[in-house]
């Protein structure tokens, strides 16, 4: 992880998350990865048919360090789920797809 954190510039501190369980509210990533550094902004989408979340966010940082740490861990956990955090590599693209 920490090879493709330095090929990566980073112009924002943001970290792409999937897995979030359904009972989960952006409030909630949130705060879980408030313990990391400080939370600038959380992005959960929504299913416009059903109401629900899409299942991954995106949560930015403010600081390199707060990134830097959260990609760091092994692994994360949120209200008894495993979920998975990742680099985000490249900039987000909305689709109706999923």
């Amino acid at each position: 992880m920490a090879a493709a954190l330095r090929r990566f510039p980073r112009s924002s501190f943001e970290v792409f998350v999937s897995r979030v369980p359904w009972t989960v509210a952006s409030n909630d990533v949130k705060e879980y990865f408030s313990q990391f550094g400080i939370v600038k902004r959380c992005v959960l989408p929504f299913e416009k048919e059903t109401g629900f979340h899409k299942g991954y966010c995106w949560v930015t940082f403010s600081s390199e360090e707060g990134f830097r740490n959260a990609l760091q861990k092994d692994y994360h956990i949120l209200e008894g789920t495993k979920i998975q955090v990742q680099l985000q590599q490249s900039s987000r693209r909305f689709s109706n797809q999923h």
